[in-house]
């Protein structure tokens, strides 16, 4: 079969923007066309399955395999990561079709094209260019799904590496997630903890209340009793807090309700959605027992009493890697950047530390104007990143560098 042909970066990103990756969906054409893309003799290509098969992660690997006995420093060469799904576009005020670039000038327009599929375009091309030559060590594309609604994805792919890993090998030891942030090195993030609870009252006809027991009035204490235990966290410091002057603190937000079925029945459920942005070094499971214990103190207190079911929906873990890590001071060096930069949301890179990568943030873009109508990425910071990106293939690949 003939090679795909070659696209620059803007067409390769037009490509992409125009698959419609919103998480509800599936990826797999997305990852397929990449896949095909990157069908070339010196690249191996693995596919790896979400559990019920509708999405996939998508690994490739250019140039020579690890020793599978390697660790640490021994492990030279690049990963490049990013996520291959997107939130969706339904936003009043898109002045153009979401999934199709649209050329204003200076800057692309388009679902994705900040959050990440910029990224994924360059990434993808300097794969391919990689290929036509020959590496002293891998570079290794790491596409994830379901980044967009609790980093599923790196999750699914960091508990099930042991089957993954002879499709590709042991991967290098340094990491960039080309999330977008304007073009500078990122050492730390905080985590993300998600959690409902469902309240269970007895419906009723509401002109008969004394037949029934009201989940949504049980929620409200809830609310409450969640309210008073954000401001506990809002006064407690870790220490990672000061890597994050702003919100030195573990930041909890209720952020939905739903309940109710009709304004003249006595509602029997109600459910309350509440996020917590956790801090490097904390762990989520204590986080999740104080809220599951202020939750069920709160809707027993007092009439209407309505059991309380917890259910943790997601957790993306912090990333803090340290300042020394090779990646992080190349990355540095070559920016001219010198002070240690954070930030507040939670990327894949949480995960995917866990399997022994030094992860640093790094792609163009801004996060400001991602989840937004007419979410833009600057045409000079796609040129900035490639040849960035180019600086550290040639670095940790092509000269096969750990250090």
């Amino acid at each position: 079969m003939a090679e795909p042909s070659p696209l620059d970066d803007g067409a390769l990103l037009s490509r992409l923007v125009a698959f419609d990756t919103t998480s509800r969906r599936s990826n797999l054409p997305l990852a397929e066309f990449v896949a095909d893309y990157l069908d070339l003799p010196a690249a191996r290509v693995a596919f790896h399955r979400s559990p019920d098969g509708t999405k996939a992660n998508l690994l490739v690997r250019v140039g020579p395999a690890l020793d599978a006995r390697a660790e640490g420093a021994a492990r030279p060469g690049l990963v490049l990561s990013g996520h291959m799904d997107v939130v969706p576009a339904e936003e009043a005020g898109w002045e153009s079709d979401p999934f199709e670039l649209t050329d204003r000038g200076d800057r692309w327009v388009a679902r994705g094209s900040a959050d990440m599929k910029g990224f994924l375009a360059v990434a993808a091309n300097l794969a391919r260019e990689a290929a036509a030559r020959q590496l002293a060590a891998p570079l290794v594309l790491l596409f994830t799904y379901d980044e967009e609604v609790g980093t599923l994805g790196a999750r699914h792919l960091v508990e099930s590496w042991g089957e993954v890993e002879p499709e590709v090998g042991p991967l290098p030891r340094a990491a960039v997630i080309g999330e977008p942030t304007e073009l500078k090195v990122v050492c730390r993030h905080k985590g993300h903890l998600k959690v409902r609870f469902d309240l269970t009252g007895r419906a009723a006809h509401s002109g008969y209340p004394h037949l029934g027991s009201n989940a949504i009035e049980a929620a409200g204490r809830v609310v409450v009793a969640l309210s008073a235990l954000r401001r506990e966290l809002e006064g407690e410091r870790v220490a990672s807090s000061d890597g994050f002057p702003e919100v030195p603190f573990a930041a909890l937000n209720v952020g939905v309700i739903e309940g109710g079925s009709a304004i003249n029945v006595v509602p029997e459920r109600c459910a309350v959605e509440v996020g917590v942005r956790l801090l490097p070094g904390m762990d989520g499971a204590p986080v999740a027992e104080r809220l599951r214990a202020a939750a069920e103190r709160a809707a027993d207190a007092e009439e209407p009493r309505a059991p309380v079911a917890t259910h943790v929906l997601s957790e993306s873990p912090p990333l803090a890697v340290p300042a020394a890590a090779p990646i992080h001071g190349h990355l540095q060096r070559a920016l001219g950047q010198g002070e240690e930069s954070g930030v507040a949301f939670a990327t894949d890179a949480g995960w995917l530390q866990s399997l022994g990568l030094d992860c640093v943030l790094y792609g163009p873009g801004s996060i400001s104007v991602a989840h937004k109508p007419n979410e833009y990425l600057p045409k000079g910071d796609l040129v900035a990143a490639r040849r960035t990106l180019e600086g550290l293939i040639d670095h940790f690949c092509d000269r096969g560098e750990a250090a």
